[in-house]
C-alpha cells in the first residue's frame, strides 16, 4: 500500500482546520444531521477563544434550565469546558470531549482537584458534580467537535475556563485521567449581555518574577561575578569589592526568587518535585558562599589553599545548577522558544567572554 506523503497529510489537515473554522461561526445559525435534544436558534453566541476556534452558545431555557453549546475544532485532542467558583482551574467541574480514532465520540465530567494529575477526578453518578440536565449529548460535524449540555441552576457562574489537551493523548478506559492541557484560557461571562473579558491567572505575575529573579540572580549575576574575581585581580582590591557586591546582589535576587517559588508552589500544588529539589540545592550552595565569605582566612594561613578549592567548587556546581533550573523552569512554565533563546543567548556570551579571558591568560603563561 502506498503511503501518503508527510506534506500531504499536513496539507490536508489544515484545510479541514480551515474548512472547520468556516463552517461555524456566531454569524451562521446552527445546522445538524442529528439535531441536539434542544432548541439552539435564539441562543447567544460568543468567540471565547479565537485562537483555538472555540465558540461558546448558549440560552435560558426556563428558569432554572440553561442550554450550552460549546464547539472547537476537532485535532485529536481534547477540548473542555470549567465552570469555576473564582476563576482558578483548581477547585472547578469541567465537561470535556474528546473524538476517538473510531469516530467514538466521549464526552466525561471532572472535578479539578488540583494540577497533579491524580488529583484531577473523574465524576460519575450518582457522584455530586455539576447540575446537568438529561439534554447532554456530543457531536462531530465538519471537522468540529459540539459539545452540548444543560445545566439545571438558575445562574451558573461567571467564571468559566476553557482548554484543548495535548495532540494524540486523549483520556483511555478505564480511568479516563486526563493528562495535563496543551494551553488553557479563563474568561467572565455576562450572560446578560453576552460580553465576556479574557481574565490573566492572579499567579501568571509571581510566576513571572520567580523566573526572572532566579535567572539573573543565579545564573547570570553569579556567573559575572566569578568572571570578576578570576580576570580581575590585577585591580586589587577593586576586584573584591566588585565580586562581593555583585555575588550579593545575585544573592538577594536569587533569595527573593525563591521565596516566590515556595508562594507559587503553595497557591498552584503543582508537582514540581525535581524543580524545587534543584532550587532548594542551589539556595544550599549560596548559603554556604555566604558563609565562606564571613570564615574567609588570611591569604597567608595555611588553610587558604582548601578554602579556594572549597570555594571554586561551590561556586561552579551553583552556576551549573542554576542554568539547568532555568532551563527546566521554563520549560515547566511553557514560557516558549523565546525564553530559551534569550537565556542562551546570554550564555553564550558569557561563555565566548570567558574564553577569550582564558586564551589570553594562557598566552600569557
Amino acid at each position: 500500500m502506498k503511503k501518503t506523503p508527510p506534506c500531504l497529510l499536513i496539507l490536508s489537515f489544515l484545510f479541514s482546520y480551515v474548512y472547520s473554522q468556516s463552517q461555524d461561526s456566531c454569524n451562521s445559525p446552527l445546522t445538524f444531521q442529528n439535531p441536539l435534544p434542544f432548541d439552539t436558534t435564539s441562543m447567544q453566541c460568543a468567540t471565547v477563544w479565537s485562537s483555538e476556534g472555540f465558540i461558546l452558545r448558549y440560552v435560558q431555557a426556563a428558569p432554572n434550565v440553561w442550554n450550552f453549546v460549546l464547539s472547537a475544532p476537532n485535532t485529536n485532542a481534547y477540548v473542555g469546558i470549567g465552570f469555576s467558583p473564582n476563576g482558578n482551574m483548581v477547585g472547578s467541574t469541567a465537561i470535556v470531549g474528546w473524538v476517538e480514532s473510531d469516530s467514538t465520540s466521549n464526552m466525561k465530567e471532572y472535578f479539578l482537584g488540583g494540577q497533579q494529575p491524580s488529583l484531577v477526578r473523574l465524576i460519575q453518578p450518582p457522584t455530586q458534580g455539576l447540575p446537568l440536565g438529561n439534554a447532554s449529548t456530543m457531536l462531530l460535524q465538519s471537522g468540529r467537535i459540539y459539545i452540548a449540555f444543560q445545566l439545571l441552576t438558575s445562574r451558573p457562574t461567571t467564571r468559566l475556563i476553557y482548554a484543548v489537551g495535548p495532540v494524540a493523548r486523549l483520556p483511555q478506559a478505564p480511568d479516563y485521567r486526563l493528562t495535563e492541557h496543551q494551553d488553557k484560557i479563563a474568561t467572565s461571562l455576562n450572560y446578560a449581555s453576552g460580553q465576556f473579558e479574557t481574565e490573566k491567572q492572579p499567579e501568571s505575575s509571581l510566576r513571572r518574577s520567580h523566573g526572572v529573579l532566579n535567572m539573573v540572580g543565579w545564573a547570570i549575576l553569579m556567573a559575572i561575578g566569578a568572571m570578576v574575581a578570576r580576570y580581575m585581580r590585577k585591580w586589587d582590591p577593586l576586584w573584591f569589592y566588585l565580586h562581593a557586591i555583585i555575588q550579593s546582589a545575585g544573592f538577594l535576587l536569587g533569595l527573593i526568587g525563591v521565596i516566590c517559588g515556595f508562594v507559587l508552589d503553595d497557591r498552584l500544588g503543582a508537582n514540581v518535585s525535581k524543580h524545587k529539589a534543584l532550587g532548594i540545592s542551589i539556595l544550599t550552595f549560596g548559603c554556604l558562599q555566604v558563609l565562606a565569605l564571613l570564615i574567609r582566612p588570611d591569604k597567608s594561613s595555611k588553610v587558604r589553599k582548601y578554602w579556594n578549592w572549597y570555594h571554586f567548587g561551590v561556586g561552579r556546581a551553583l552556576l551549573f545548577l542554576a542554568a539547568i533550573n532555568v532551563f527546566y523552569g521554563i520549560h515547566l512554565g511553557k514560557a516558549g522558544s523565546s525564553w530559551n533563546v534569550g537565556f542562551a543567548a546570554v550564555l553564550v556570551i558569557l561563555f565566548i567572554i570567558t574564553l577569550v579571558m582564558e586564551i589570553r591568560i594562557w598566552f600569557r603563561k
